[in-house]
């Protein structure tokens, strides 16, 4: 396994910063008044000094960096940090006209350590057609669209539209034939990635908005193979969401692959 373990360092606290173990670390999860929790395959470890205001501005301005991007995504209740670490924000939301805009006051931080593991998309390159990469949150699908995106780049062309820079940030090894597009909205990479990049296949991270899937299954119908990932848990999770309807109803996607918690990943047919 490896991590961008500079940059996830560089936006903590001095004070933890010679106390976060280098193996086995999920989360890291901050709250105002506690101890630091670190969360592992083993369950959590805590750490003290509790956690203050400061230690929690420290981290979303060093994360931040004060970009117009992050500005955008911190409305969304996230930042990505440098090395595609993501920050879940939890507080005092500012909403406006019915829209969240914003953050008021930030109480606790869910750092999600970004790892990059060779070798766990092998077993599914062979997978012929269409995946979709299924799972609940924390349980590994944007690091097998990585990994499964770097084999497959061993023998085709891939397209990858990292949203969010957290697929293939700087520092993580990128393959052969991959090409990344960075920090470009779901629906405008695809739409660019057809037009110029001549893909054979084309992976998206998350498919949470009914564009990003109409967007998918304008290069569905181009004949690209797709990657993607969705939040669920199984098949029958997604003919009940709503914005995976159009995507079930067409028959996109000819493979689920569900990711557990645990580390299994079983394979379905989308026979829907």
């Amino acid at each position: 396994m490896k991590c961008a373990w500079k940059e996830l360092l560089a936006i903590l606290p001095p004070k933890l910063r010679q106390k976060i173990p280098k193996d086995d670390l999920w989360e890291i999860r901050l709250r105002t008044g506690c101890s630091t929790e670190l969360v592992g395959s083993r369950g959590s470890l805590w750490l003290d000094p509790p956690v203050t205001r400061d230690d929690l501005s420290f981290v979303v301005n060093t994360a931040s960096r004060y970009s117009p991007w992050t500005a955008q995504t911190m409305a969304r209740g996230y930042i990505t940090a440098p090395g595609g670490h993501r920050i879940g924000l939890g507080g005092e939301v500012v909403v406006n006209q019915g829209q969240i805009t914003g953050l008021r006051e930030v109480y606790s931080l869910c750092i999600r350590v970004a790892r990059d593991v060779g070798g766990i998309g092998r077993a599914y390159a062979g997978l012929s057609g269409s995946v979709l990469i299924v799972g609940p949150p924390g349980a590994g699908k944007t690091t097998m669209l990585r990994d499964l995106c770097r084999e497959l780049s061993r023998k085709e062309t891939v397209a990858v539209v990292d949203e969010r820079g957290e697929i293939f940030p700087a520092g993580f090894d990128r393959g052969q034939a991959l090409d990344v597009l960075s920090l470009c909205p779901k629906p405008e990479g695809i739409d660019m990635a057809l037009r110029t990049l001549s893909p054979s296949t084309i992976a998206v991270d998350e498919i949470t908005e009914e564009s990003d899937a109409q967007a998918l299954l304008k290069a569905g119908w181009c004949g690209v193979r797709l990657l993607a990932t969705a939040h669920g848990a199984d098949i029958t999770d997604l003919k009940i969401r709503p914005v995976y309807r159009s995507l079930t109803e067409n028959h996109l996607f000819d493979h689920v692959l569900i990711c557990f918690r645990d580390k299994s990943r079983p394979t379905e047919r989308m026979d829907i």
